[in-house]
């Protein structure tokens, strides 16, 4: 083992001379982090709202000024037929788009019933969803609050009304900020590419260089071998880690509510998984294109989409639900969010900790074997 100590110097050398690694290894994270960060926003507010109130009364107003002091939406433009609101819509001005009929106030004071249209643009489904659950929210309120008004009119001001009031309490996201739940993935995404891509890459450039083969006739012992180029990486991720959490806090004010030396640890699992992946490229690869390729469109893109970093996997069908088992960041992912959020420790998170650990070992043991018939 005497050797490993040069193999990591070597490894840390031609990564300090190559300058452009360096700005890859430690400036891209934040970089990615800062963009990602803000760009990945999945809140929905100020929705462009288009109306058309053919009432014009004060209780047509009133539902108005409900729906933009709500925050959710603004109201761009009033039109005065419908041909409008729909040209609207078709051109994107208008995301959503609201009708009051005539006769709205008369019919909703009187206790009759008066129905709304609202056209909701369904080409940007996440928007018009949320939009759309929102208005009807507030639109439910309000007919609410008509009822109780006109019930105390009625019992001379008296509320005789029996009413249920629902307390709601958003446990360790409050504001419902989608960046709190973006920020821990995109840890995570990090992480995955870094340390995986790198790893795939350093090992493939030896090859074309030919000094993986100098190596093999040394009396450098395979494991050895082995152990030298990983250890470099491990240290890597380690850093970046750290560099997204100090960049979190910073920059977003989320900072980890758990115990930092636990994700430090569980962070170690998981990175058997990714080295080994790393690792077990560069045996199926002849180049660094090969190597990118292969990690880009065989590992990164499945392993992102299929973990539950966008999309919820409890809306994926049952099949593909099943498929997304067998991939090692969808269990981190909870680990990360667990401890970020949260604040829970490995009472509650050992069943994923046990998982990565499993998948881990059987993926980094299968690489090692393949590469030690590689270079044996």
């Amino acid at each position: 083992m005497s050797a490993i100590p040069y193999l990591v110097k070597k490894e840390f050398s031609q990564i300090r001379r190559d300058r452009r690694m360096l700005m890859i290894i430690f400036i891209s994270p934040i970089m990615q982090l800062l963009i990602l960060g803000y760009a990945a926003n999945l809140d929905v507010k100020n929705v462009p709202l288009a109306v058309y109130d053919q009432d014009k009364t004060p209780q047509s107003r009133e539902l108005i000024t409900e729906l933009v002091v709500s925050g959710y939406f603004r109201t761009d433009y009033y039109v005065d037929n419908f041909i409008s609101l729909e040209r609207l819509i078709d051109s994107g001005k208008a995301s959503i788009a609201l009708t009051i009929p005539r006769g709205f106030e008369k019919k909703i004071l009187s206790g009759g019933k008066s129905n709304l249209s609202l056209i909701v643009d369904g080409s940007e489904t996440n928007s018009a969803t949320v939009g759309m659950n929102y208005a009807v929210l507030i639109i439910g309120r309000f007919s609410q609050n008509i009822a109780v008004r006109r019930m105390q009119r009625l019992t001379n001001g008296a509320d005789t009304t029996f009413r249920i009031i629902p307390e709601m309490r958003v446990w360790f996201n409050p504001e419902l900020q989608s960046r709190r739940f973006m920020v821990p993935g995109i840890l995570g995404m990090l992480l995955l590419v870094m340390t995986m891509l790198l790893t795939s890459l350093a090992i493939v450039r030896e090859k074309e260089i030919g000094t993986l083969e100098q190596l093999i006739v040394t009396p450098i012992k395979p494991p050895e071998l082995i152990l030298g180029k990983l250890l470099p990486f491990i240290i890597i991720g380690f850093i970046d880690v750290l560099l997204v959490i100090f960049a979190a806090s910073f920059f977003f004010g989320i900072v980890v509510k758990g115990n930092l030396f636990l994700l430090l640890f569980l962070t170690g699992i998981f990175l058997m998984s990714t080295l080994g992946l790393g690792l077990f490229i560069s045996t199926v690869s002849q180049t660094q294109q090969q190597a990118m390729m292969t990690t880009i469109f065989f590992v990164i893109m499945p392993f992102i989409i299929l973990s539950g970093f966008v999309f919820p996997i409890e809306n994926m069908p049952k099949i593909i639900q099943y498929l997304t088992l067998i991939f090692p960041l969808r269990y981190y992912y909870v680990i990360i969010r667990g401890l970020f959020l949260k604040g829970v420790g490995l009472s509650v998170l050992w069943p994923e900790a046990l998982i990565l650990f499993i998948q881990g070992a059987v993926i980094l043991s299968f690489s090692i074997l393949r590469f030690r018939k590689r270079v044996g």
